[in-house]
């Protein structure tokens, strides 16, 4: 049998082996993570094309080196492609990825020292927007909000109070871990009142914005960030954008703020997967995405599962472990050895350490990705049950056995992109 990537084999065996043994990983499990996706093989090829060879300091039309004929029309047809996609005045492309462009959102808007407003990272929210232990809380005074304690839904009423009182430079809505529509119109009324720039976080979402299936944060912010990869299904990069009125000051951020030249063949991966987002086909994926997650949420909860906020309006869902009596870490690598690639979070009021969290976190856009349905979510769901299960009992035949059964169903729905 050839093998897939003949140039590596020959150069570097050892490496090339390491990379075939992720490719049957990524094709025989089930996975779950749902920041966690499959690209197509066009956007694999685009990021492994020439392009790399590539110094291209500077945005097009302004180069700081010659030769950028070609870029300057891969960039451009990225940032139009971004605009007509979410329906936004300005695109950036260039961010290396999720945080960096985060962070060029305080360059373009703060100073350091200067107050900013986030989702509490154990509620859900991101490490940078604010939150102690990120740059973004070391330079900047981050204070955060939550969700209610009896909902798991985010506390309005907390969050206007907090952004009147603390007169944020900065307001992030968005986070890493909520199950729920956001909603970017009380966030944009707070902000007005509060007269705070407001920044939507829509890397977990993005793919379900354009798909039509999550409402858009665009009528409602001044600037969008979200990375290229997760629900979008690109390639591992991130976008800005914003309003007309804030493109010079964050196009500076970006460069020559925090970054020098992009990473071509990223952007011209990017470029792929926003075509592909235009396709009717996508909306339909975005939309099976949600009702994956649905449908895994109803067959979680009718097996006694206790999930935050009682279940999901997007592709995520937020377990607490705590009535199973199995922590969430112990879960999350016991299902692993299952053939269930999931990870451990720790869940709004969580008594327990953020290393050794109560809760797991799961998603739908991977294995949707795959073609499974919804008439597959109670199997999927039977398996974590049984799962969970057997890390309780410390049963590892059991956990074979599971690891078995996912095996021959993944290898009825191949992966995209991959070669096995």
């Amino acid at each position: 049998m050839t093998t897939p990537h003949p140039a590596l084999a020959a150069t570097d065996p050892e490496l090339a082996a390491l990379v075939g043994a992720e490719e049957r990983l990524q094709a025989e499990t089930l996975r779950l993570i749902p920041s966690e996706n499959y690209v197509s093989q066009a956007v694999l090829e685009a990021s492994g094309t020439v392009l790399q060879n590539k110094y291209s300091e500077g945005y097009p039309g302004r180069r700081y080196y010659e030769g950028q004929q070609n870029i300057d029309r891969i960039e451009t047809l990225a940032v139009e492609r971004a605009k007509a996609l979410f329906g936004v005045d300005h695109a950036n492309v260039q961010p290396y990825s999720g945080s960096p462009a985060n962070l060029a959102v305080y360059l373009a808007f703060a100073r350091p020292g200067d107050t900013v407003m986030g989702m509490a990272l154990p509620m859900g929210g991101h490490l940078t927007h604010g939150w102690g232990v990120s740059a973004t809380g070391t330079w900047f005074h981050g204070v955060q909000y939550g969700v209610r304690e009896d909902t798991g839904l985010i506390d309005f009423d907390q969050v206007r109070e907090l952004a009147l009182k603390e007169r944020p430079k900065l307001i992030f809505c968005g986070g890493t871990a909520l199950p729920r529509t956001i909603d970017f119109a009380s966030f944009g009324e707070i902000a007005r009142e509060a007269g705070a720039v407001l920044v939507a976080d829509v890397a977990h979402i993005a793919g379900l914005i354009v798909g039509g299936a999550h409402p858009s944060p665009v009528p409602h912010v001044d600037v969008v960030s979200t990375t290229t990869h997760k629900t979008l299904r690109g390639p591992r990069g991130a976008m800005l954008m914003s309003r007309e009125e804030h493109a010079k000051a964050l196009d500076k951020a970006v460069f020559p703020g925090l970054q020098g030249g992009p990473h071509n063949q990223t952007t011209a991966a990017v470029a792929v997967a926003l075509h592909e987002a235009a396709q009717p086909s996508f909306r339909d994926y975005a939309h099976a995405v949600v009702a994956n997650a649905k449908a895994l949420a109803d067959a979680l909860l009718a097996r006694g599962f206790d999930l935050v906020s009682g279940g999901t309006d997007n592709h995520l869902i937020l377990m607490d472990l705590t009535p199973k009596e199995v922590p969430g870490k112990i879960a999350a690598k016991a299902l692993d050895r299952a053939g269930i690639v999931v990870n451990y979070n720790t869940v709004p009021y969580d008594p327990r350490k953020p290393f050794d969290p109560s809760g797991v976190r799961i998603g739908t856009p991977s294995l949707t990705s795959r073609g499974l349905g919804t008439e597959h979510m109670a199997q999927v769901a039977a398996w974590i049950d049984r799962g969970v299960t057997a890390a309780g009992a410390g049963d590892e035949d059991a956990l074979l056995t599971i690891r078995a059964e996912v095996a021959e169903l993944m290898a009825a729905f191949p992966a995209p992109g991959l070669p096995v």
